[in-house]
């Protein structure tokens, strides 16, 4: 902006760009706490209150009257954010020659901040009882004697008078080549900077472009790229500006070296494997972002920044440096949720993620949950509480990431529970297993990965159909893509995951089945901020080789709640058996779609709309009627992730089914 201030200066004669915003909370003197002092959202009264007269201090107090301005109460902001005078108006100067010097003081910050926002022909006056100063100008007696009349009688009246003129729009925009006179480095400037003729000539949309024009050039495998000069042209009679960039768009080179730094007890190998750049890789910022990503995943990293080196190797390729931050090495926690409809649950974890000085990690949980009573009775009272009323879940997960230093990483999984799912009306099903897999998980880059493992599970299942005590043993294969650009938020990308299991009786299985699933989204922003996301979802399933009354229920499909069907009990919709009892279904199908609107930075609308069953057969038939239901949700965004607030109604209910159910969780719903 240098360029812009010297250019400008020369053409118009005076003024500048400076930009400046503080936050200034005044202390309160202790056992005087008074709430107007801070301001909070303006709804305690105002800090602009000056301070207490005074023999010893010139106190005053500070207006700004702004006229011509397309919004004025913006522009005065952007005033206020640039003015000593309004920063230091709780620091009453000691007499009228000071705060005469503080005035003059700000008028060139004025100026800046007008012609920042395009208007180039601004005047300013800070004046006092009709005593005037504008730029240039120095103080006269004549204004220091207006301020002392003031002393130890009231704060004095500084009113800064600002009348802005026309808003300065821009014409022409160039690009043109450092030492290729006439050239243009970018076809199409316009489209590149984000700029068009007529737009206003405000310094922010000046550096978005500059910064537009170099992500550009970046993108073009340019690391170098940079803007060397910046050359405005105002016309104050035509009250337009012209733009000339000067760009060194730099060669187009590839990745270098990765250096890590900063692993204290993580090894560098295990950090090296989630790095997919190689030398000779087309540099790429999509990369690097890509990068971070990659190594945010490694429980144990608690953060990675990536520095790119000045200049490029005798290869001609970028070095890249990765400064590596671990996490602490232990984590314990709690959570809870609760829904209208599935009720209450609360959850504890303990997880190491350094255990044996690899980057692995072991994360023990513990759940407990209302299990609901699928009897037809009803808690009515504490005294009807029964032991079996509560449902529970034990679980530990390891993961060694990067065997031998390669992309494979060993993951072994094992939980423990009893549950009871279903409605009073509807049943549902009694369970008691125990399941643990071991896996191998091939990582072919960030986004796709691969994984197969031997899975063991035994247990005992109670329903309507009856009482199957089983054993399963399988051979689960699985792939993962994921391309979104977050883990609770997403607003573009793929997600997709699919599973196929077989369990053949010859490897010891009780019951001989295959059960296939798969699960896509997809996410996409409408906008460049993505501030309107469309989200959609499709879930699949598939159970093959054994009658349905043959399956354990566990294993059976149902559909329902709230990350399946919202508005519906959890695992209740299924296909209904002897007494209208639930017994589930043999395959499954679930669909959602969702408009993402943020109204704020912070606070968001989700209406959507969700479908599905599950179905007897080995493949949804979709002649039987889908359960569908509606809704609005509420999204508060934190650093950590929204905070999802949604109602759902059933729009096909069955009889005994609630009107509306109610989910609050932390994440998106998919």
């Amino acid at each position: 902006m240098r360029g812009l201030r010297r250019r400008v200066r020369g053409v118009a004669g005076g003024g500048g760009f400076a930009f400046a915003a503080m936050l200034a909370i005044q202390p309160v003197p202790a056992g005087a706490f008074d709430l107007s002092s801070l301001d909070i959202f303006g709804l305690f009264g105002s800090k602009d209150k000056p301070p207490a007269v005074s023999s010893t201090t010139l106190p005053y107090q500070l207006e700004f009257d702004v006229s011509g301005a397309t919004d004025a109460k913006a522009l005065t902001q952007t005033l206020r954010d640039a003015s000593l005078l309004y920063r230091l108006r709780q620091d009453a100067p000691p007499d009228g020659e000071t705060l005469a010097r503080r005035m003059v003081a700000d008028l060139n910050p004025l100026i800046d901040a007008l012609w920042s926002q395009g208007y180039f022909n601004a005047d300013v006056t800070i004046a006092v009882d009709g005593n005037g100063l504008r730029l240039g100008n120095e103080p006269g007696p004549a204004l220091v004697r207006a301020l002392e009349a003031y002393r130890n009688k009231a704060p004095a009246p500084v009113t800064v008078r600002v009348a802005t003129g026309p808003l300065f729009s821009l014409r022409n925009v160039e690009v043109v080549e450092q030492g290729k006179g006439g050239g243009g480095a970018i076809a199409d400037p316009y489209k590149v900077a984000r700029l068009k003729s007529g737009d206003p000539a405000t310094s922010a949309a000046l550096r978005s472009a500059q910064s537009s024009l170099v992500d550009y050039l970046r993108n073009q495998s340019r690391p170098l790229a940079r803007v060397v000069a910046l050359r405005p042209v105002v016309d104050h009679a035509a009250k337009i500006m012209d733009v000339t960039y000067v760009v060194e768009p730099g060669p187009v080179a590839g990745f270098g070296d990765v250096g890590i730094e900063g692993t204290v007890d993580v090894p560098p190998h295990v950090v090296r494997s989630f790095i997919y750049l190689e030398p000779g890789d087309p540099y790429s910022p999509k990369a690097l972002a890509d990068t971070r990503k990659s190594i945010a995943s490694i429980p144990a990293i608690g953060s990675a920044r990536i520095r790119e080196a000045d200049r490029l190797d005798v290869n001609g390729n970028l070095p890249i440096f990765v400064d590596i931050t671990e996490r602490p090495k232990r984590l314990i926690g709690f959570s809870a949720r609760y829904s209208t409809i599935d009720g209450p649950a609360v959850r504890t974890y303990w997880e190491h993620r350094n255990l044996f000085g690899g980057a692995e990690r072991l994360r023990l949980e513990g759940d407990l949950f209302l299990a609901p009573r699928i009897d037809g009775t009803k808690i009515q009272s504490f005294g009807d509480f029964e032991q079996s009323d509560i449902g529970g879940r034990f679980a530990f997960s390891f993961m060694k990431p990067a065997l031998n230093g390669t992309r494979y990483d060993l993951l072994v999984d094992g939980f423990a529970t009893r549950e009871r799912v279903g409605t009073n009306r509807y049943g549902g099903y009694t369970a008691r297993y125990a399941n643990a897999t071991t896996s191998i998980r091939r990582r072919f880059s960030d986004t796709f990965s691969v994984q197969a493992g031997l899975e063991v599970e035994r247990g005992q299942t109670s329903d309507v159909l009856g009482q199957i005590t089983y054993t399963l043993v399988g051979i689960p294969l699985s792939v993962r893509y994921d391309s979104t650009d977050s883990l609770l938020d997403p607003t573009r990308g793929v997600r997709l995951t699919a599973s196929v299991a077989p369990y053949p009786t010859f490897l010891g299985s009780t019951v001989g089945i295959v059960q296939a699933k798969a699960a896509i989204s997809s996410y996409y922003a409408l906008d460049e901020d993505a501030r309107y996301v469309l989200a959609g979802r499709i879930g699949l399933g598939s159970l093959a080789g054994a009658a349905l009354d043959e399956i354990p229920a566990t294993r059976r499909f149902y559909a329902g709640g709230g990350g399946s069907v919202r508005g519906y009990a959890y695992r209740t919709l299924s296909p209904l058996g002897p007494d209208n009892q639930l017994i589930g279904g043999r395959s499954l199908f679930e669909g959602s779609v969702e408009a993402r609107i943020k109204i704020t930075n912070t606070i968001g609308i989700v209406p959507f709309f969700d479908a599905g069953m599950a179905f007897e057969d080995s493949f949804p038939n979709f002649k039987q009627a889908l359960r569908m239901s509606a809704g609005l949700g509420l999204r508060y965004y934190t650093p950590i992730g929204p905070i999802r607030f949604d109602v759902a109604a059933p729009l096909n209910p069955r009889k005994g089914d609630k009107p509306v159910a109610v989910y609050i969780s932390i994440g998106q719903a998919f």
